[in-house]
C-alpha cells in the first residue's frame, strides 16, 4: 500500500493534524512547520487503531478503537504531506478518553512499539 502525499497545506503551530494509514490514525501536535522544506515538526498525541475487523471510520463510538498515549513520546519530523487537519470534533472525544481515568490504557512499551511500527510502516510506503 502506498501512501499519497495529500496536502500542500500551511500547517501552523499548535495545530492538531493526523496522518492516516492502513485503517489507523496518529494525531499530533504541530511544533514548527518548515515552509521551505515542506516538513512538519508533530509531537505525537494518540495513536488510533480500531479492533480487529472494525473500521476506523466513522469515529462515531469509542468502543470499538484502542488508544495508544503517545504524550510522552519522541517527536517526529516528516514530510507535510503526509498530515491532513483534524477537526475538533473528532479530536476532544478522543482526547477525553485518552485522560479518562476508567480508560484501560496499554502499557507504555506496547505504545512506544506500535508508533514505532506505525511510523516505520508509513516510511516503507512513503519511499516506496
Amino acid at each position: 500500500m502506498q501512501v499519497k502525499c495529500i496536502t500542500n497545506y500551511k500547517f501552523h503551530s499548535s495545530q492538531i493534524v493526523y496522518l492516516e494509514y492502513d485503517n489507523a490514525r496518529l494525531y499530533g501536535e504541530v511544533i514548527e512547520f518548515v515552509e521551505s522544506r515542506q516538513v512538519c515538526w508533530v509531537r505525537p498525541l494518540m495513536l488510533v487503531v480500531p479492533a480487529m475487523g472494525s473500521d476506523l471510520l466513522p469515529l462515531i463510538s469509542l468502543e470499538n478503537l484502542t488508544l495508544y498515549d503517545l504524550r510522552q513520546g519522541a517527536d517526529l519530523l516528516l514530510s507535510a504531506c503526509l498530515f491532513q487537519q483534524a477537526f475538533d470534533s473528532e479530536v476532544i472525544p478522543l482526547l477525553v478518553e485518552l485522560n479518562n481515568p476508567e480508560t484501560q490504557l496499554v502499557t507504555k512499551t506496547d505504545t512506544h512499539q506500535q508508533l514505532r511500527d506505525f511510523v516505520s510502516r508509513v516510511w516503507e510506503a512513503y519511499t516506496s
